[in-house]
């Protein structure tokens, strides 16, 4: 089985003449030790595919089976849980907290979730390869926006996740930049055993992905070469 399926996935907001629908028919699978991308332009679904994927907005109808599990089985606590333990998320907001410095945003993590965090000494090795252990001491308003979405990718991965799910993680980034990620991405999905699914408008992360998805207007379609 997959790490991740969704099968028939279908996303309506509103109703009557104002109804939209966001995503349509939509299947897709991951696995652990895949990174896979999925490609559309602003508007096509991608974010909406993104939270659903990771449980948190429900489809209008369709399945989403993570780990084995039907997500529409689990108890509300349970799925908390899951998301809490198991699912990184980088999101183009960032979600960094204002008023902590960088090093107080893995404290945060620490709070939530008390074991299964990478150590110290493996916290301070993925700052240094993403270039931000220099800036552990400033907050979020004092840093870059590049600086702020390598941070925030810093974060999500701190828990140590089997599944990353990443929204325009390149996004502020310089082509350099793109490289690191997509380099740092790639290992975690090979090397670590991951299952890592971003979605993006950005070619440049082709050449690191295993698989690619497009999506378009709600539709999506493994891109086959």
């Amino acid at each position: 089985m997959s790490t991740i399926e969704l099968t028939n996935i279908n996303k309506e907001f509103g109703s009557g003449l104002s109804r939209v629908k966001v995503l349509n028919d939509v299947n897709f699978k991951a696995n652990k030790g895949e990174l896979v991308l999925v490609l559309g332009p602003s508007g096509s679904g991608k974010s909406t595919f993104l939270t659903i994927t990771g449980g948190l907005q429900t489809p209008t109808s369709g399945n989403v089976e993570l780990s084995d599990k039907n997500i529409e089985t689990i108890a509300k606590k349970d799925m908390e849980n899951l998301r809490l333990k198991k699912i990184g998320f980088v999101l183009q907001a960032y979600n960094l907290v204002p008023y902590l410095t960088v090093k107080e945003q893995f404290t945060l993590v620490d709070k939530v979730k008390k074991d299964g965090n990478l150590t110290n000494d493996q916290l301070m090795e993925l700052l240094k390869k993403l270039e931000i252990d220099e800036i552990i001491n400033k907050y979020p308003a004092e840093l870059s926006g590049g600086q702020n979405q390598r941070v925030a990718i810093a974060r999500a991965l701190y828990a140590d996740p089997e599944i990353i799910l990443a929204d325009e993680p390149t996004a502020s980034l310089d082509t350099g930049r793109v490289d690191e990620v997509g380099e740092l991405l790639q290992s975690l999905a090979k090397a670590q055993n991951k299952a890592v699914v971003v979605v993006t408008h950005d070619l440049r992360l082709e050449n690191y992905a295993d698989r690619i998805y497009e999506i378009m207007d709600g539709h999506m379609t493994e891109k086959i070469d």
